[in-house]
């Protein structure tokens, strides 16, 4: 807790979404700011949220411009380069005009750690590590190899956990990766995961339209990337319409990424465009009418070691929502699901098809498989039961200060 003198000071680094649209950077913030402590964020701009300075709910935030979004080794240099010169830039001005404390690094990338460096050698600033993916996994779930590029994301990832003077995990696989590959004291490592808040995802009534005439609705939210397996999910939608021969459902799939032209195309090439609605990236409001009109959710995550090892909000996002989830069987997301979920053989689209139909033809299955999930999160999962652990970590921090 922040001391009873004078407060606490924290900076957030977040690189690759905005605030306060970052779910989990926004909690994590606000919980702070009740818990007495100062919070200001460095963040992109970006769509809806384009000015370089305001405060929100008494949190004040930096954006900057960044040049890209990312796609290819070039794309990803010009990106980082950038957004860690606007970092330090930014920090510096900040430290004058506001001062901080303690930097909260959300990664990706792995180089903030730059940034925090820096401030904690020279200036005895602490430095928090928020450890939001594993790079070095997730390149090789991009890319497919393990060359200098990937060694240099181990390395840049030991050396942020050997600055880091606390760690934080969304899960006990991150966790371990932590104690294990980055050498921490576990002492030192605080597991927090992301929580959804239920007074944001609201239980709204379905808006039949969004069926586009059809009976069902299987619903999606996330990023449309590659490793996001969504070319999975539409062979599964051509499964379902041409083999099974199930033209009565309709597929919402909410958000936006690098792949989205690349996927809507694939839709036409497979002959399934008319089943699928992509909407890009929407505000809350038109996300939870898609997620409240679905009978069904999925989340088509191709299995490999890196979304094996992570813990996905969409998962939870559907859970609150009191939705059945179908997706293929990964660790953390069966840790999450349990018995809301069916779990298809891992990257097997047919069996992702045929797990969907059999929820959608067991109605009464449905039903039970959502109130299970929504009372997990009500009972153990929602945001209030994780916000004690992101204190306790920042309590070690300060030393019980």
């Amino acid at each position: 807790m922040a001391s009873a003198g004078k407060p606490r000071r924290v900076l957030v680094i977040v690189e690759n979404l905005p605030s306060p649209f970052d779910r989990r950077v926004w909690q994590e913030s606000t919980t702070l700011l009740n818990a007495g402590y100062e919070v200001t964020i460095i963040c992109p701009t970006g769509k809806g949220y384009e000015s370089k300075y305001e405060v929100i709910d008494g949190i004040h935030i930096y954006r900057h411009d960044l040049p890209i979004e990312a796609e290819g080794a070039f794309g990803y240099a010009l990106e980082y380069s950038s957004a860690l010169l606007w970092e330090f830039g930014l920090a510096w001005k900040i430290l004058f005009r506001r001062g901080f404390d303690v930097i909260h690094a959300c990664n990706p990338p792995d180089l903030i750690f730059l940034v925090g460096g820096f401030f904690k050698f020279f200036l005895r600033k602490k430095f928090v590590f928020d450890h939001h993916d594993i790079n070095p996994e997730l390149y090789e779930a991009k890319f497919g190899r393990r060359d200098f590029f990937y060694k240099l994301m181990v390395l840049c990832e030991r050396l942020t956990f050997r600055i880091a003077d606390v760690s934080i995990a969304t899960n006990d696989s991150y966790k371990r990766i932590a104690i294990e590959r980055g050498g921490m004291n576990p002492d030192d490592v605080f597991v927090v995961r992301s929580g959804p808040k239920l007074d944001r995802l609201k239980l709204v009534p379905p808006v039949e339209s969004l069926k586009k005439g059809r009976r069902y609705l299987v619903g999606y939210v996330g990023v449309m990337g590659k490793q996001e397996g969504i070319d999975y999910l539409l062979r599964a939608v051509q499964h379902m319409v041409i083999v099974m021969g199930r033209a009565d459902v309709h597929f919402g799939l909410v958000g936006g990424g690098t792949s989205l032209e690349e996927l809507k195309a694939y839709a036409d090439e497979l002959g399934v465009s008319d089943y699928v609605t992509f909407t890009g990236r929407v505000p809350d409001a038109a996300l939870l009418s898609m997620l409240n009109t679905s009978d069904v959710c999925v989340n088509p995550d191709v299995a490999n070691e890196m979304n094996d090892k992570s813990t996905m909000n969409k998962i939870m996002e559907y859970m609150a929502l009191g939705k059945p989830i179908v997706q293929f069987d990964l660790t953390e997301g069966r840790f999450s699901a349990q018995d809301s979920s069916l779990y298809a053989a891992p990257n097997d689209h047919v069996d992702l098809a045929c797990k969907i139909v059999e929820l959608l033809d067991d109605p009464e299955r449905r039903v039970r498989m959502g109130e299970l999930g929504r009372r997990r999160v009500e009972e153990e999962l929602e945001w209030r039961y994780e916000a004690p652990k992101l204190l306790a970590a920042y309590n070690r921090v300060f030393g019980g200060e």
